[in-house]
């Protein structure tokens, strides 16, 4: 029994994701990857089990709920150390004067009433050992109430927690096993349901330390799709009682990725991108926790601006990447990774399809069409890819004009040949050779189709015309005809194109675009592969997968129809993930559309003034108290007054004032243009976050090295 929404390549679902003939063979214990320095490796063993068991309470957005402790809303007020201690030495001699003046009888003895009441008077004389122990024990309550009143006043225990035994032994206690009923590791659900032979295959497994995260994960899933009613419960239980923790695999038959950068907790789904500062800028309640994304937040696609080497690819890419491709794993999402060729997106290993276009060793290639059969469909998104970046950003742009010349060429040739053109074949087309043309109006005359002829028809009536855009569309399919990918984007059937429809699978996509030499047809492709992706997931019959596209550098690739394609993946349970060196990237008119359809938007160290203005206003503003200290000199009119200035201007060197206060609230932008350009630390980003159910945090300053 495959994972949840997985099947393999021989099924006949899995069309364009072609796999090996036969998956691996799954080992008996799961391998043990590798992992970055500084990182705790994956649990198994006791440390799955402790794990497992470890408390995930409900938090803010973009909190790290793995062992999380929540804080109070506001902070609390907190005295100074040195207010403290002195406040505590001033009550203690207070303490010590009261009960100086108590024991030499300069209050009186009043305070020895009560005493007097109690004793008999026959312990008066001689003093017996009775009385002796009566008297000093009144002593001792007498002396013992008043440390515990100035002990109040001078704030004691507030020292004792701070400073004491309770501040140097911060380590857990170990608190004991859950009942069964209740233990995660028993799995309580599949005992509930009847299959308590399975619950027991699985916690035996656990307990032995064949489980780790993403087998507990992946059969999770696929108990999901028990209830859910896509599984029988006695083929699950089946395979349970079978493979035991390797149940239910990825048809890539792998249980982990061959090497981890950063900490997972695939439980919730999250991954720790690092630690919110302690700045008075951030909510208290955020100060000081772990920052953490998961599918709730990537679900409403994130925007990442910062210049070269400010920790785009490294601190957020790779690690929501890792993330995604070990979700995939347990069977949760498709995850489609584009970055230029070595830009460091993770090994070959952690994904089921790497497409090196323009290598000669890459084993896949890239559909040019997204594997759909309408012309056209394909027409608007290769429409899209071409020329995108040269529409207009405003209505009546060429982007309509263009699908329609593609679709005038496109259908025709799928009519006569049964298939789409390549690229050469298209170039052609375009340009208006006469051959190609003959040939296909000939093929469409035999086949008698007289509404496909009235399309040639009129594309070759508009090739005449000045304004017409099919030589402009020549030129752009020109970067795509060149010898570095003679061996890309055939349509013949003899290649083994990958196809954005299978993003329907568990699978792990890495794409890696000729950066070097190809600029211009890199960000083709890149726009080619964001306007499938956005068709491709919203079109999903099962959208139980979470679908995510991560684009290290989107340069060159937003448009108007990528923006509204963005706005519309929150419903299909997808999201993008996009990286910008600077906003200039993007056309005027879509910098404020593109910041507002994504709902997590993030500003590394190092950004501009100009570009930190762009956040400034989509960041809004607050209500904030300010405080506005005038101080007054103050004049003395009487000798004395006079003298005691003197004396105090001598001591001090400055002349006596009068400080007053004025406390008003005000309206102020959260973070400005300037604080973002200037106030933020290297390896820091500022990051506000909004997940799918419209939960908000505030722009928060997070260091993205902890």
């Amino acid at each position: 029994m495959d994972s949840e929404g997985t099947q393999d390549a021989r099924g006949t679902q899995a069309g364009p994701v072609p796999r090996p003939a036969g998956p691996p063979q799954v080992p008996a214990a799961p391998p043990r990857p590798t992992r970055a320095p500084g990182m705790p490796p994956p649990p198994d063993g006791s440390a799955f089990l402790s794990w497992l068991r470890t408390a995930r309470p409900e938090a803010l957005p973009g909190i790290w709920r793995f062992g999380h402790r929540p804080r109070p809303e506001e902070e609390p007020e907190r005295i100074p150390g040195r207010q403290l201690f002195s406040g505590a030495l001033i009550a203690f001699l207070v303490g010590w004067l009261i009960w100086s003046l108590l024991w030499n009888g300069y209050l009186g003895g009043w305070w020895l009433l009560p005493l007097y009441a109690m004793i008999p008077d026959s312990w008066a004389e001689p003093h017996s050992f009775a009385s002796v122990v009566v008297v000093y024990a009144y002593y001792v309550l007498v002396a013992g109430i008043i440390m515990v009143g100035v002990g109040r006043l001078g704030r004691w225990g507030e020292i004792w927690r701070r400073y004491g035994p309770p501040a140097w032994r911060r380590a857990p206690r170990d608190e004991p096993p859950p009942a069964p009923e209740e233990d995660p590791a028993g799995w309580p659900a599949l005992r509930a349901a009847g299959a308590v032979d399975a619950a027991e295959r699985l916690a035996s497994d656990a307990r032995a330390g064949m489980m780790r995260d993403v087998d507990h994960a992946r059969i999770a899933r696929a108990w999901q799709g028990v209830r859910n009613g896509r599984h029988s419960l006695a083929t699950f239980t089946g395979a349970v009682l079978k493979d035991g923790a390797a149940a239910c695999p990825h048809p890539s038959g792998a249980r982990d990725l061959p090497a981890r950068q950063a900490r997972h907790d695939l439980l919730t789904g999250q991954v720790r991108l690092g630690t919110t500062a302690d700045d008075p800028r951030n909510p208290y309640v955020y100060r000081g926790t772990g920052l953490a994304l998961g599918p709730d937040l990537l679900g409403t696609s994130l925007l990442a601006v910062g210049p070269a080497g400010s920790g785009k690819t490294g601190g957020v890419v790779l690690p929501v990447a890792e993330a995604l491709c070990l979700q995939a794993l347990a069977g949760k999402s498709a995850v489609v990774v584009v970055g230029a060729a070595g830009a460091g997106l993770g090994p070959a290993d952690a994904y089921d399809v790497v497409v090196r276009i323009g290598s000669p060793d890459s084993v896949y290639d890239l559909d040019l069409y997204g594997g759909t059969t309408d012309p056209d469909e394909a027409a608007a998104v290769l429409a899209e890819a071409l020329v995108g970046d040269l529409a207009d950003p405003h209505p009546g742009s060429d982007s309509r004009r263009s699908t329609t010349v593609l679709a005038q060429l496109l259908g025709p040739f799928r009519a006569v040949h049964g298939r789409f053109p390549s690229v050469p074949e298209l170039r052609q087309l375009l340009d208006g050779a006469p051959g190609p043309l003959a040939a296909l109006r000939k093929g469409l005359q035999d086949a008698g189709q007289e509404s496909l002829l009235r399309e040639l028809d009129a594309r070759e009536r508009q090739l005449a015309h000045p304004g017409d855009v099919g030589g402009i569309l020549a030129d752009r399919v020109a970067l795509l005809d060149r010898p570095a990918f003679a061996g890309f984007f055939d349509t013949s059937g003899q290649s083994r194109p990958f196809s954005l429809k299978a993003l329907d699978h568990p699978v792990r996509v890495r794409v890696d675009l000729p950066q070097r030499g190809h600029a211009d047809a890199s960000r083709m492709l890149a726009r080619l592969v964001l306007a499938q992706f956005t068709v491709s997931v919203t079109v999903r019959e099962d959208r139980s997968l979470f679908a995510c596209l991560l684009l290290d550098d989107a340069t060159g690739v937003i448009t108007p129809e990528a923006v509204r394609g963005i706005q519309r993946l929150r419903s299909a349970n997808a999201g993008v993930v996009l990286t910008l060196r600077t906003l200039d990237d993007v056309p005027r008119p879509l910098r404020g559309p593109l910041l507002g359809a994504t709902g997590c938007r993030m500003a590394l160290a190092g950004l501009t003034p100009w570009d930190g203005q762009d956040f400034a206003e989509v960041w809004g503003k607050e209500w904030t108290e300010a405080r506005d200290v005038t101080d007054r000199q103050i004049i003395a009119e009487s000798p004395a007054g006079k003298a005691v200035h003197a004396l105090r201007r001598a001591i001090t060197g400055k002349a006596p004032t009068a400080r007053a206060v004025t406390v008003r609230q005000v309206e102020r932008e959260r973070w400005s243009a300037s604080e973002l350009a200037h106030a933020v630390p290297a390896g820091h980003a500022v990051l506000s976050l909004t997940n799918v159910k419209g939960e908000h945090a505030p722009p928060l300053l997070v260091d993205l090295r902890e």
